[in-house]
């Protein structure tokens, strides 16, 4: 792909971000096309080892180690370092040592793409102990590196085109997988004292195939699994749920699922089937409001943390714990309101008080906005109500705008 076939706009954040840092070029060094530092790239080739240079000022270069793979290379569009170009089989004879070899593939790659020496922002995920071994030797030849990881997390924040779309048919399937689960829980009938559904008890097991089975549909992998947890399960935020634990009226029932195509979508709702107990109708209550307020007040240019204050203050309001009124707390309001979203499942935007730069919010970027309230231990519930939001040039857009109803029958009306 030339300059002028590589997307303007990502090719001048890119040149900033390498400017900043002064670096020449930037070098993603990846086990596979799905590392999240190269996946921008190669927008989900089927690639094995493989790596990219993006000189400074010039459209990146994407290399791949064995011809095998030339095919899933070309579809790319970048410009090619081919097997033959990066002397593989040469650098596999003569330099036995795995680092040895990744320091001759590595040197060729970026020579090849006229960067003969200079600071190189290095970023990907490969075998670190290879990579450590080939830097020191590439750096007896002229080059030295840069933390590269955190340029590429900021220069993935603002999403192009083909990454919104992508977004976009994710959390619809997201969305289905949830409406699926709402008709099982809304047709759930008590029997003494559980929930039956299609005259077996319902489990967390049978809800998780029905997501799976929605993934499948929709050609969707859940790498990180899901969150389907009742009652005082719940309780404790990043409770996965027991697979064989049986659903009971008037509990809570968290679902979080966080599916992935070539990018995340990530969602969250609470449900309760049958007569809500009054502290869980006003904790969902509160929640939702959270939510709504966060809507309201994310835009870009405003930091996460602002956010979260506001969140904790409003629930304070309400009675309820929070970071900033009771930090440690583990009942209450617990966590961060949200996270960047995209070819990893937390990434930037931060919503953290430390957060510099990466804690701005920005057209374009892709978030979550997900307040929550636990009350953990026996008799206890959680409830949480996440959207994920894009930040468009015609303002924010909410890519999982499903009910918030508690109640699944009210799903359906």
């Amino acid at each position: 792909m030339s300059r002028a076939g590589w997307p303007a706009r990502a090719g001048e954040r890119l040149d900033a971000l390498l400017a900043a840092e002064e670096c020449a070029a930037l070098l993603v060094v990846a086990k596979s096309g799905s590392d999240p530092d190269i996946a921008p790239f190669v927008r989900g080739a089927h690639l094995g080892r493989s790596l990219v240079v993006a000189p400074r000022g010039a459209a990146p270069r994407l290399g791949f180690f064995t011809p095998m793979e030339r095919e899933e290379a070309a579809a790319t569009g970048l410009d090619l370092l081919t097997p033959e170009r990066l002397e593989v089989a040469r650098f596999a004879g003569e330099r036995p040592a795995p680092g040895a070899f990744l320091a001759g593939v590595l040197g060729a790659a970026l020579a090849g793409s006229g960067v003969a020496s200079g600071r190189i922002a290095l970023a990907g995920h490969p075998a670190a102990g290879e990579l450590l071994a080939a830097v020191r030797i590439l750096e007896g030849e002229g080059w030295t590196f840069a933390d590269g990881n955190g340029l590429v997390r900021r220069f993935r924040q603002e999403k192009v085109a083909w990454e919104v779309v992508e977004a976009r048919r994710v959390a619809a399937a997201t969305c289905e997988a949830f409406h699926r689960l709402a008709s099982r829980l809304a047709a759930a009938r008590e029997v003494a004292g559980q929930l039956h559904e299609g005259g077996e008890p319902l489990t967390v097991a049978r809800l998780r195939r029905e997501v799976a089975l929605v993934c499948a549909e929709h050609g969707l992998e859940q790498p990180s699994g899901n969150l389907i947890a009742p009652g005082e399960e719940g309780g404790v935020p990043h409770n996965t749920g027991t697979p064989e634990r049986v659903l009971r009226p008037g509990e809570t029932l968290i679902v979080d699922l966080f599916p992935k195509g070539l990018l995340y979508a990530d969602c969250t709702r609470t449900f309760c089937v049958g007569p809500v107990p009054e502290a869980v109708a006003a904790a969902h209550a509160a929640v939702a409001e959270s939510l709504a307020l966060a809507h309201r007040e994310a835009r870009p240019g405003r930091r996460g943390w602002d956010l979260q204050e506001a969140t904790c203050a409003f629930l304070a309001g309400r009675g309820y714990p929070t970071p900033v009124t009771h930090p440690g707390t583990l009942r209450g309001y617990v966590h961060g309101l949200g996270h960047g979203v995209g070819h990893e499942l937390h990434e930037s935007p931060a919503f953290t008080k430390q957060a510099g730069a990466e804690g701005v919010l920005g057209v374009g970027d892709l978030v979550t906005l997900e307040p929550g309230l636990y009350e953990p231990g026996e008799g206890g519930y959680g409830i949480r109500l996440e959207d994920m939001v894009w930040f468009g040039p015609d303002g924010p857009e909410n890519l999982t705008p499903l009910p918030y109803d508690l109640d699944p029958a009210a799903w359906a009306r």
